[in-house]
């Protein structure tokens, strides 16, 4: 019985031991070259009734996968070995961590180990490789080589405004209108222009019929107040007998069977497409004129007296008021109009000369823009000297307050001059320090202390990248740069910035530059370019 609780045990102990190293991790190389690749080497042993799912990755953890290999197979008697390879690549100089693979043997995870690796940069043997001399300056092409694309565009946005300006105006200026004194002048006037135009000559006897009756029709809704336009034939003969007895208008009944019979005929001709003949026509046209001059004769003339006069010019006066007021705001729409149609038009032109960003920013303002083209300052500060050219001038800064008392024991001398805030769009500074012990600097940890004072203010997920530094006197340096980023507590939201740190150290001391801005602002990139590139070390006297 102890016998088989002792197999038992080891054969449990031999499981989980099979388990925990279920996949076998190696890699070729832990140190290459810039570009060159990692070969990293899965292996796992399973039944042969076991299924294995090898995951298909572009990117493990910071590395890039540049080839995934096909997976190799070994049978060993009732087993299998499989071998799954990636070829790995990193194009930036550094030390990285190559995080576990998740393996899938018959559904259950497994994981590989981590490796770390180093990536460093490749060295240029300028005596063994063959140089070049530099070519000449080519000539850029000018912007304005394509002139004829802008002037084309220029013109079609002036052709468009000018298109919808007369079309515009068009709309909103009023044909001008004829006012008659009363309705039976404009009944005439407007019975001799029907007669000018000729329709039934020319065979539009419908037109005809349809423009003669709403002369009638209008005539007798301003006249006599009935509402003529919108009765029927029967409907309007009917008011018209009933208006004639209340105003006691004398009307025979010939003139209101006339009338009546040329409505009729006009229905017959508008819906049952009647065609009457032409002095059948010439008697309808007359018996309107003669059905207008009897009705007009007939109503009664009513004296209106100094009051109502006065009412009435009041009232005309308040309509051409209302009528100029009117003109005046279509005035005002169509000015307006032209005037927007022209500011979009010059911004479309600038937007495709100069870019859409470019002319937003110029014209609602960006700080970085405007401290990129404003007027630039070189000055010297601390010491020794950092001479540098930027947009603003730099002011003081005491930053003793910010330093823990076993630091501020071994400065002798700090001077600290910036510009913005620290987090903020656009941040430098510049400071120098001299020591009590004039000790040579690693300027290394110098870079680390500063990545720490960083953090200690808020930047968080530091990406952190060095490399040597000279100034055109000569002096050697070194440049620490990458990105961090920065949380907005309020908003919950992250921004991410790049900086860009100088460091120096002369008999001793110590000098930095500090660049921060927003990751993927071209006008703070360039400032930032322009700062460094004009960086003057003022050498320290012993």
């Amino acid at each position: 019985m102890k016998i088989k609780l002792y197999l038992l045990f080891i054969a449990l102990s031999t499981s989980l031991f099979a388990q925990q190293k279920q996949v076998l991790t190696s890699i070729d190389t832990t140190k290459n070259k810039i570009g060159a690749e990692f070969k990293l080497t899965l292996k796992t042993t399973v039944k042969t009734t076991s299924k294995v799912a090898f995951p298909n990755l572009k990117n493990i953890g910071p590395l890039e996968v540049i080839e995934s290999y096909p997976i190799d197979t070994v049978k060993k008697n009732d087993q299998l070995e499989l071998i799954k390879k990636y070829g790995l690549t990193q194009f930036d100089s550094g030390k990285y961590t190559i995080p576990s693979v998740k393996i899938l043997i018959d559904k259950k995870p497994f994981f590989s180990d981590s490796i770390k690796v180093e990536v460093a940069n490749v060295a240029v043997d300028t005596l063994k490789q063959k140089m070049y001399d530099i070519k000449g300056i080519i000539k850029a092409q000018d912007s304005w080589g394509n002139w004829w694309l802008y002037f084309l565009i220029a013109l079609v946005i002036i052709g468009a405004v000018a298109y919808w300006y007369l079309k515009i105006r068009k709309k909103t200026v009023a044909p001008e209108v004829v006012v008659f004194k009363t309705p039976i002048e404009k009944a005439t006037s407007l019975l001799n222009t029907l007669e000018q135009k000729e329709l039934w000559q020319k065979g539009d006897v419908k037109a005809y019929y349809s423009e003669l009756t709403d002369i009638a029709r209008n005539y007798i809704e301003e006249a006599i107040a009935i509402p003529a336009m919108e009765s029927t034939t029967a409907e309007l003969v009917a008011g018209l007998k009933a208006a004639s007895q209340k105003k006691k208008m004398k009307l025979s009944q010939e003139t209101i069977d006339n009338l009546e019979r040329v409505l009729k005929q006009a229905d017959l001709v508008k819906f049952a497409k009647s065609k009457p003949l032409d002095f059948e026509i010439t008697e309808d046209r007359n018996k309107i004129q003669k059905a207008i001059l009897t009705l007009d004769n007939a109503i009664p003339v009513v004296v209106e007296s100094e009051e109502e006069n006065v009412l009435n010019e009041a009232q005309k006066q308040k309509q051409l008021q209302l009528q100029l007021e009117k003109e005046r705001k279509a005035k005002i729409r169509t000015y307006v109009g032209v005037g927007v149609g022209i500011v979009v038009g010059v911004f479309l032109f600038f937007v495709v000369t100069n870019g859409f960003m470019y002319t937003v920013h110029s014209i609602i303002g960006h700080q970085t823009k405007e401290l990129l083209e404003g007027e630039w300052v070189k000055s010297q500060y601390g010491n020794p000297g950092v001479i540098i050219e930027t947009p603003e001038v730099l002011t003081r800064v005491d930053l003793k307050k910010a330093l823990p008392k076993e630091g501020l024991a071994l400065i002798k001398d700090m001077q600290s001059f910036g510009y913005g805030s620290f987090l903020g769009d656009f941040y430098l500074m510049v400071s120098t320090y001299s020591f009590k012990q004039e000790n040579a600097l690693d300027l290394s940890k110098a870079l680390e202390s500063s990545i720490k004072m960083m953090e200690l203010q808020g930047a968080q997920n530091m990406l952190v990248k060095q490399e040597d530094f000279e100034t055109p006197e000569g002096l050697k340096g070194i440049k620490g740069y990458g990105t961090f980023s920065k949380v907005d507590d309020k908003s919950n939201s992250s921004t991410k910035l790049y900086y860009e740190i100088l460091l120096f150290s002369q008999n001793g001391g110590l000098q930095q530059i500090m660049i921060l801005h927003e990751e993927g602002d071209e006008y703070a990139t360039k400032i930032a370019e322009r700062i460094l590139n004009s960086v003057e070390l003022k050498l320290a006297r012993n």
